[in-house]
C-alpha cells in the first residue's frame, strides 16, 4: 500500500450500501436539512450512489402483522423512488451495476431502493417477486427479532422470541433465499443470527453481504462478525460492510467518543482477514450511524483521507468504497440470467 499525495476521494465512485430514511414523516431529501442522508449532502460529499432502506421493524408474526409490514414497506419504496423524479431535479434511480455506474456518469446520485427486514414479504413469495419489480437490489433477511425467514441475532422476548426459533433459515427462508437468487436480489445477512448467515452463505448461488456490520473481535456485540463468519464470506466471494454505529465499533461508546479512525480499525481488521475485494463501507446514517467528524454524508471525504493515512491506495479504496459492492450486484444480475436461460 503507498500514501497517496492528491485528494484521495477526487474521481471516486463511493458507494454507501446501508442509509435510512425518516419516517413516517420526515424533511424533504432535496433540501439541506437536519437528515444525515439528503441529496445536497450527497454531492457535497461526493457519493455516487447509496442504498437507502425500507426498514420495517419487526412485529407480530400473524396475518395483520405481515399486511402492515407489506403496506408500510410498499410506501417507502415510493417514497425512495421518488428521490429520483423524472425531471432530473433529484438522484438518478439505480437498479443495476449498469444503471450505478450511468448515474455516476451523469453526475446524479445514484439511488438504489433496497429492504431491511425480509418481515415484509410475511409468508408470501410473491409479495418478494413484487418487490424485486419495485427495483431493490438487497433484501435484508431480518432486523431484531426472528421473522418468518430467519433467527435474529437479537431475539425480542417482548414479541414472544426464543433464542431460536428455527436453529437458522425457516423452510421458508431456504425458499426465499433461493427465490432472491433466482430474481437478482441480494441476500442481506446482517441482523441475521450467526446460523442464519452461515446457512445463508452456504444456500445462496449468488455472493451473500452484510451490507453494515462490524468485527466481533474488536467489539464484542450480537450484531457483529465473528472470524468465523468472516472467512466464510471470504470464501464465497461475500462482503463484509463496515458500519458507523458508535456501539458496533467500541463497546458502549458513543458517536461522540469516536472518530473516523474507528471506523478504519474495523476496515483493517476486515482486509487482514479476508482480502481488500471483500470489503466495503454501509453507514447506517440515518439509522444510528455516525462518529465525530463523520456524522453526515457531506463530510464523506474524511473518511476516504482517513483510509489514505492508513495507507491504502487509490485502487484500495476504489474496491472498499464500491467496486467490490458492484461487483457483487453484477454477480447477482449473471446468476438471475443464467437460471431464468436453464429455465426457458
Amino acid at each position: 500500500m503507498r500514501i497517496m499525495e492528491n485528494d484521495p476521494h477526487d474521481g471516486l465512485l463511493a458507494i454507501d450500501t446501508h442509509v435510512d430514511i425518516p419516517w413516517p414523516e420526515g424533511p424533504s431529501p432535496f433540501q439541506d436539512g437536519p437528515r444525515c442522508v439528503d441529496l445536497p449532502k450527497l454531492r457535497q460529499g461526493r457519493v455516487g450512489a447509496v442504498c437507502f432502506a425500507a426498514y420495517i421493524p419487526q412485529g407480530s408474526r400473524d396475518d395483520a402483522g405481515h399486511l402492515a409490514a407489506n403496506a408500510r414497506a410498499w410506501a417507502m419504496l415510493e417514497a425512495i423512488t421518488a428521490m429520483a423524479p423524472a425531471d432530473g431535479s433529484g438522484g438518478q434511480l439505480a437498479t443495476s451495476a449498469a444503471g450505478v455506474a450511468a448515474a455516476f456518469a451523469a453526475g446524479r446520485p445514484g439511488i438504489i431502493p433496497v429492504i431491511e427486514n425480509g418481515y415484509a414479504i410475511g409468508r408470501n413469495l410473491e409479495h418478494l417477486d413484487a418487490f424485486a419489480g419495485m427495483g431493490i437490489r438487497y433484501m435484508t433477511l431480518t432486523h431484531n427479532g426472528h421473522n418468518e425467514i430467519a433467527d435474529a441475532a437479537i431475539a425480542l422476548p417482548t414479541l414472544g422470541d426464543k433464542a431460536e426459533a428455527y436453529g437458522g433459515l425457516s423452510d421458508f427462508g431456504q425458499d426465499v433465499v433461493a427465490r432472491m437468487n433466482e430474481l437478482g436480489v441480494l441476500v442481506d445477512v446482517s441482523h441475521a443470527s450467526k446460523k442464519s448467515m452461515m446457512q445463508a452463505a452456504s444456500r445462496s448461488r449468488t455472493p451473500v453481504v452484510a451490507t453494515h456490520s462490524c468485527m466481533k473481535t474488536l467489539c464484542d456485540h450480537k450484531r457483529n462478525l465473528d472470524d468465523e463468519q468472516l472467512e466464510v464470506l471470504a470464501a464465497t466471494g461475500g462482503l463484509a460492510q463496515v458500519t458507523a454505529v458508535s456501539n458496533f465499533l467500541r463497546p458502549k461508546a458513543r458517536a461522540m467518543d469516536l472518530t473516523v479512525e474507528d471506523i478504519v480499525d474495523h476496515v483493517d481488521y476486515a482486509v487482514k482477514r479476508m482480502g481488500i475485494d471483500h470489503v466495503g463501507i454501509g453507514t447506517d446514517f440515518d439509522g444510528g450511524g455516525g462518529v465525530r467528524g463523520y456524522m453526515n454524508t457531506a463530510q464523506t471525504p474524511s473518511l476516504t483521507a482517513a483510509l489514505a493515512r492508513r495507507g491504502y491506495g487509490s485502487e484500495e479504496i476504489a474496491k472498499i468504497w464500491g467496486k467490490n459492492f458492484l461487483r457483487l450486484m453484477r454477480r447477482a444480475e449473471e446468476v438471475a440470467a443464467e437460471r431464468k436461460a436453464a429455465a426457458d
